[in-house]
């Protein structure tokens, strides 16, 4: 069982994957979320992160071969909550950032839900 989402909770996607950016979308729609934006690479990122409203972002951590932070910084700055998403683990994430919440590719959609909620639910406390 997978707990509903909150009214009109929307994330925003970065991935730079085109394959996995399709079926993280497809789960979150599956779990009941909008996708508000989703982007490949960095400069897109960057401009969405500004401009897009959202509740919360999943950040692929590597797009490109570049790494995510300057998309987090805008983010973290705009005081929204995020998850990255890495096949590497957490020494993956960029070194300012090991303390929050990582999803180790592949994931499942249940795993997906949990890191949702408990993103949310520590960004409303």
């Amino acid at each position: 069982m997978i707990a509903t989402r909150p009214q009109g909770c929307s994330v925003f996607l970065v991935e730079d994957e085109v394959m996995i950016r399709m079926m993280v979308a497809d789960m979150l729609e599956e779990l009941g979320y909008s996708v508000a934006a989703e982007a490949g690479e960095i400069s897109e990122a960057v401009k969405l992160a500004q401009s897009t409203e959202f509740d919360l972002a999943i950040l692929d951590v590597n797009v490109n071969g570049k790494v995510i932070t300057p998309v987090a910084e805008l983010i973290k700055a705009r005081n929204r909550p995020f998850i990255f998403a890495t096949g590497y683990g957490s020494s993956g994430l960029p070194e300012e950032y090991r303390d929050r919440p990582a999803l180790q590719k592949p994931f499942q959609l249940e795993t997906l839900a949990q890191m949702i909620n408990n993103a949310l639910k520590s960004a409303a406390a």
